[in-house]
């Protein structure tokens, strides 16, 4: 083997594999094989794929590199990647340092990608490749606490005999048609009350009163531009755009950049839709939902506020779901959203357990108690804070 150039950053040898801790960037030798591990993971991660990474790393990426484990040194041609996991090396959070899987307003899901095949050994050499480069703690960010990866991790840290934490606890709407007959999926939306099926056809009969709604799905490139322009001013009308949130695109060039060119990536090879319910031409709500096989991700979703009471929103979502289980593509449906999310969880039934989890490495960490209590302090601050504060999103979001 070469011997790598170190001014990319510590590259180091495990067993019969390499360990290597590099910048997050467009131009890197080892985008073909990150492409390559993101189309099969063993755990897809649209946030971590490097169609949605890489333009992310415009807005959000300062400071990531990335934690690549393969049969090779990343420069060298040929390489195939086990193991793939953007993380931020900081003393910001506690004062001691701490290897943090990468999020930020747009990325919620924080699973390594993790070779398909043998992913209880990619994981393993990724926990040992932090220990190589000196990395004593590490904290995973939005994952499953329950599922095959959750055991996953559990089994690796009974093996190594160290120690996780989970912090953070939430859940969010997910619509999970694993497994389902063609008439159980037919059947998904029987779950609805009677009061919120008379609710959603009286919304939509005001909203029809004058003229029929329509909704349609934009799929190819040039369709899914057009849809994503339209959802941008949609938004941007809206509270988030007059009070400049921070997820409000129209108020973000940087990042209307960067989830333009991630949706492009996506149309391209036909692993994007954008849904849209509108009458008589104007946009009334719109989503931009993303696909990794058969897991899709709602990232975003608009309405009119205008219209809001009337709940254009909900009969959107109520037609999003009705096309997901009509799409036998479709395994699952993440709705990206925060917890309590009222709109998300009155369609889709199931949820997704999530926590940061912090993890002791295998060469110990003798400031692994004190981590845990700086960051249940953190919590508990910020927790007291949000109380304080209150909800400051005007109601009309949640409809």
């Amino acid at each position: 083997m070469a011997k790598p150039d170190q001014r990319f950053g510590p590259t180091r040898r495990i067993g019969d594999l390499v360990v290597a801790l590099r910048p997050l960037s467009p131009a890197a030798p080892w985008l073909g094989a990150w492409r390559t591990l993101a189309a099969a993971p063993a755990f897809d991660n649209l946030f971590y794929h490097p169609d949605f990474a890489i333009p992310a790393a415009g807005p959000f990426g300062s400071g990531v590199r990335v934690m690549l484990v393969g049969d090779r040194a990343p420069e060298e041609p040929g390489l195939r990647l086990l193991a793939l996991w953007p993380i931020r090396v900081t003393r910001r959070r506690w004062g001691l340092p701490l290897a943090i899987g990468w999020m930020h307003p747009f990325g919620v899901f924080g699973v390594p990608l993790l070779d398909g095949d043998d992913p209880a050994t990619a994981l393993a050499a990724l926990f040992s490749g932090l220990d190589a480069v000196g990395q004593r703690r590490a904290m995973l960010t939005h994952v499953p606490t329950r599922g095959a990866f959750a055991d996953l991790l559990a089994g690796w840290a009974a093996a190594a005999g160290t120690r996780r934490t989970p912090f953070w606890a939430h859940a969010r709407a997910l619509l999970d048609l694993t497994g389902r007959s063609e008439a159980e999926r037919a059947a998904y939306l029987g779950h609805l009350s009677a009061r919120r099926r008379r609710r959603l056809r009286q919304s939509r009969e005001r909203l029809e009163a004058d003229t029929p709604l329509a909704f349609d799905t934009a799929r190819t490139p040039g369709a899914v531009a057009a849809a994503l322009d339209d959802f941008i001013a949609l938004e941007g009308a809206g509270w988030k755009g007059r009070t400049g949130a921070a997820t409000a695109l129209a108020c973000r060039p940087d990042e209307a950049a960067f989830v333009a060119a991630a949706v492009a990536a996506f149309a391209a090879r036909g692993a994007m839709r954008i849904d849209r319910l509108h009458r008589d031409g104007r946009s009334l709500a719109s989503a931009l939902t993303f696909a990794t096989r058969g897991r899709v991700w709602c990232l975003k979703i608009a309405f009119d506020e205008a219209a809001a009471r009337d709940s254009p929103g909900a009969q959107h979502l109520h037609h999003l779901t009705r096309s997901l289980i009509d799409d036998p593509a479709v395994t699952v449906a993440d709705s990206c959203a925060p917890p309590d999310f009222f709109l998300a969880e009155t369609f889709w039934a199931e949820r997704l357990p999530l926590a940061h989890v912090l993890v002791e490495t295998r060469a110990g960490d003798r400031f692994y108690g004190l981590g845990v209590r700086l960051e249940s302090l953190r919590a508990a601050a910020v927790r007291a804070v949000k109380r304080w504060r209150g909800r400051d999103k005007p109601a009309a979001e949640a409809e």
